[in-house]
């Protein structure tokens, strides 16, 4: 518990001189099936150092380190402190299409985006000269101040983002923010997946949320690919053994260390 705390003293300091901080990570970066999710949390000084903060940061921990129950309590308040105005939060969605398309590293960011695009637009943060006397009507319509906020995205630093930002190795087990932001992500994704089993019955989505555990793996042995799995991951996995069905699939953390590895 002592060492979770740490997590809330580690924004304070990355958040000076900022008025703000904003945590970004993701869920299911190394899933099978279903989707990619990230999602954003900006916090500020007045919420790191009030009573909530204070009183339950010790509950807050990577994601993947709390029970489901332990997640949907932390989600319920996060809402409630959304509703009050005391932190913001947003996610975005990377689908599967989009994992075809752009790869799972190009899909992740640009569900980071999408979940960043929910609380500033990439240009707030842009430096803009402030006008003068001698500026047009048009030019102090577009006038944006810079964006007094600092963003610290989970892993390594991201190429050809829009958005300037840190990257935190290892950060949802070092940053509250970024924390926050990976409960909402997996919170968010989960329920994802548990409404696509209500939908493609007999894979058990909702168990195993698109990750490839044992049941997963005999699932696709016995009725084969859907349009929700990825099909360039299990093309990499198959193309791993000889005959298929000797195919080792990972569990959630296996599996998101792995795609951590290869971005």
């Amino acid at each position: 518990m002592a060492k979770r705390r740490q997590l809330r003293a580690f924004d304070l300091k990355q958040i000076a001189g900022h008025e703000s901080l904003i945590g970004v990570d993701e869920a299911g970066r190394g899933a099978l099936a279903g989707p990619v999710v990230a999602a954003a949390v900006l916090v500020n000084r007045e919420f790191l150092e009030g009573r909530w903060a204070v009183s339950h940061a010790g509950r807050i921990n990577d994601s993947k380190q709390l029970t489901p129950e332990e997640r949907e309590a932390l989600w319920a308040d996060f809402e409630a402190l959304a509703a009050e105005g005391r932190i913001h939060a947003h996610f975005g969605v990377g689908e599967v299409d989009d994992i075809a398309q752009l790869n799972i590293l190009g899909a992740t960011k640009l569900a980071m985006r999408r979940a960043l695009e929910g609380i500033y637009p990439p240009s707030a943060f842009r430096q803009n000269r402030e006008p003068d006397l001698f500026s047009t009507p048009e030019e102090v319509a577009q006038f944006q101040p810079t964006v007094s906020a600092r963003i610290l995205v989970d892993g390594l630093a991201l190429w050809h983002f829009p958005y300037p930002h840190t990257g935190v190795v290892k950060g949802d087990a070092r940053s509250l923010c970024i924390a926050m932001a990976s409960i909402i992500a997996k919170v968010t994704r989960d329920r994802m997946l548990v409404a696509l089993d209500a939908q493609v019955p007999g894979y058990g989505f909702a168990q195993h949320k698109g990750y490839g555990t044992e049941e997963h793996r005999e699932v696709l042995r016995r009725l084969g690919r859907t349009r929700h799995h990825r099909d360039v991951f299990l093309r990499k996995l198959f193309a791993q053994r000889v005959d298929p069905n000797q195919v080792d699939f990972w569990s959630e953390t296996q599996a998101d260390e792995q795609a951590g590895e290869e971005v």
